[in-house]
């Protein structure tokens, strides 16, 4: 068996830049957004109230940018809007650079936001153009590698960077995320894909998406998922800190273990499960992240000196779980959604992360705040649910989009 095949990789040939994209991105990535709100406030000097306020707000309205771009993605294809993405989001990082005021930082998060959420509500319909069906899952799964190892070394180098004094290091990561950002984008101007324009067939924002009942209850099941693969980061720090006898530098170390199996794993994951039905694998993953929950709450009522032994069982539960869900959840949207309008329903595909990310901070926080092992009794709750949900689901989705091949 060829090694390619083998390591369940796709053929890259005539799509190398794509891939180069994606890793250049995700550094500067993951070298400026853990620094971004220390340079509002050290550099920009911002209170850190009206910094994170500042944020929030940006965020919020970027949130309608998924069906902007379901309006007009599959008119002027993905790549298109990928590059656009990636040269505002460049243009933003050079703001940030010079800018200072309040009204300007707010300016360019608002277009660093937006296009990053551009950027996700077109990338896997560009990965679909440039597959081939029976390569597709492979695909989703080299990108999200290539993502997952630009971002971790992107992470260290703001660690590195974190160690000097001054402004200089928070500058050096703006600058270069901006750069990244241009290169990625001229990469991309190289790539050739097989989208061609689509007629728009309604008037507004997708109606034939709205009748499409078991895609809208496919993406609800999948904003649960998404919710669990977002509650780790948020929630592990906070519950380390407070809640449980364990070295705060622990959850460094587990988080980077989880980087390291999603840029390592996920093509070996597509190659090792490619004769199962998409939807098992998301089941399993839901059921996994089940345990997890179950693991995590259980931590607080087993002895302090098996503590971090059952943090570190309890991550690589969560590990298997986000490598299975990652290819797999994005591959089975691309296949459900119909050839023509595939951009429209891949875009409107993304609100199932951005509910989640919306939703994750309020959700941990209160039920956190009101017995320590509430978030993961209910995120396993709602595991559960949305396994559940995807087993019934499967009954109405076409036969030949659940099976890989």
């Amino acid at each position: 068996m060829p090694t390619r095949a083998a390591l369940g990789l796709p053929d890259v040939r005539g799509r190398v830049p794509l891939l180069a994209g994606l890793a250049i991105d995700s550094f500067g990535g993951g070298c400026a957004g853990p620094l971004l709100l220390l340079f509002f406030t050290r550099v920009a000097d911002i209170p850190l109230g009206a910094a994170g306020l500042t944020m929030t707000i940006a965020t919020l309205f970027s949130v309608a940018a998924p069906a902007a771009v379901g309006v007009v993605i599959d008119r002027v294809g993905p790549r298109n809007l990928v590059i656009g993405a990636q040269f505002a989001q460049g243009l933003a990082f050079v703001g940030f650079f010079f800018g200072r005021s309040l009204w300007l930082l707010f300016l360019c998060t608002l277009v660093a936001t937006t296009g990053q959420r551009v950027f996700w509500s077109s990338i896997f319909s560009l990965l679909s153009d440039i597959s081939e069906p029976e390569e597709r899952d492979r695909w989703f799964g080299l990108g999200g590698m290539m993502q997952a190892g630009g971002f971790g070394l992107g992470a260290l180098a703001a660690g590195a960077l974190l160690s000097f004094n001054g402004d200089a290091p928070f500058l050096i990561a703006m600058a270069v995320n901006a750069v990244t950002f241009f290169v990625a984008g001229l990469l991309l101007t190289r790539l050739h894909s097989a989208h061609d324009a689509r007629a728009a067939q309604d008037n507004g924002p997708a109606p034939l998406l709205r009748k499409d009942k078991p895609f809208l209850v496919l993406i609800g099941a999948n904003s649960v998922l998404a919710l669990c693969t977002m509650l780790m980061g948020v929630g592990l720090p906070v519950y380390v800190a407070e809640a449980l006898p364990a070295p705060k530098w622990i959850v460094g170390v587990l988080l980077a273990a989880i980087s390291v199996v999603l840029a390592t794993g996920q093509t070996l994951v597509v190659r090792h499960t490619e004769r199962r039905r998409r939807t098992n694998v998301m089941v399993l993953a839901g059921l996994l992240w089940a345990a997890w929950g179950v693991l995590m709450a259980g931590l607080l009522h087993i002895p302090a000196g098996l503590v971090v032994p059952g943090l570190v069982v309890a991550t690589l539960v969560f590990a298997s779980a986000d490598v299975l869900h990652a290819a797999t959840s994005n591959a089975l949207a691309a296949a459900v959604a119909p050839d023509r309008g595939r951009g429209k329903y891949l875009s409107y595909w993304q609100y199932s992360f951005t509910l989640a990310s919306v939703l994750v901070p309020a959700f941990f926080a209160q039920l956190f705040d009101r017995q320590a092992e509430y978030p993961w009794l209910a995120i396993s709750i709602l595991a559960l649910a949305a396994a559940g949900t995807i087993v019934v689901l499967e009954r109405v989705l076409p036969d030949a989009a659940v099976r890989r091949s």
